[in-house]
């Protein structure tokens, strides 16, 4: 698929769907637990062409992985901090280094690579404050190449939906 945006012809990754499609997407968005016979009955079509789309979907990579979403305040993560992070030396070789040593980190929830501003942008939950001071000593102080670090530390979670909006036909 392709798409003309201000003359210039783009190559798009979509992948094109239907209803059926749509509405089996928004139910496992809302509930990957659903057997596949509860799945197709919800979504008015038959346990084998559930399946068969759920494979295809998987296959296309449309559907990424399907996974149990975490209370972290129920698991001892009480402290969510969004950190930005700039670095001296942008070549692509030290951005591919630092997003390669931080995303090993498993107290690093999301790790993404933005512009303009900041280099980095990250979501981290650790225990308690002291659990990220530990983070940022192992992970921004000790690497030279780190310019500059700004946190902010999360005082309530208003909104969490990883659900995505699906494209209408």
């Amino acid at each position: 698929m392709f798409s003309i945006v201000n003359g210039l012809v783009l190559k798009s990754s979509a992948i094109l769907l239907d209803d059926t499609d749509r509405r089996l997407l928004e139910l496992l968005q809302s509930d990957a637990s659903l057997t596949n016979h509860a799945l197709a009955e919800a979504a008015h079509t038959s346990p084998a062409t559930a399946l068969r789309r759920v494979r295809r979907l998987t296959d296309a990579g449309v559907i990424a992985r399907q996974v149990a979403l975490l209370n972290p305040d129920r698991i001892g993560h009480g402290l969510t901090a969004l950190v930005e992070i700039t670095l001296d030396r942008q070549g692509a070789e030290h951005l591919d280094a630092f997003e390669q040593r931080i995303a090993d980190d498993d107290e690093v929830q999301q790790l993404w690579r933005v512009s303009p501003g900041p280099d980095f942008v990250l979501v981290v939950h650790c225990a308690d404050m002291p659990g990220y001071q530990a983070l940022a000593q192992r992970l921004f102080t000790q690497d030279a190449n780190v310019r500059n670090v700004k946190a902010y530390f999360a005082v309530k979670r208003a909104k969490f939906d990883p659900r995505l909006k699906l494209p209408r036909a």
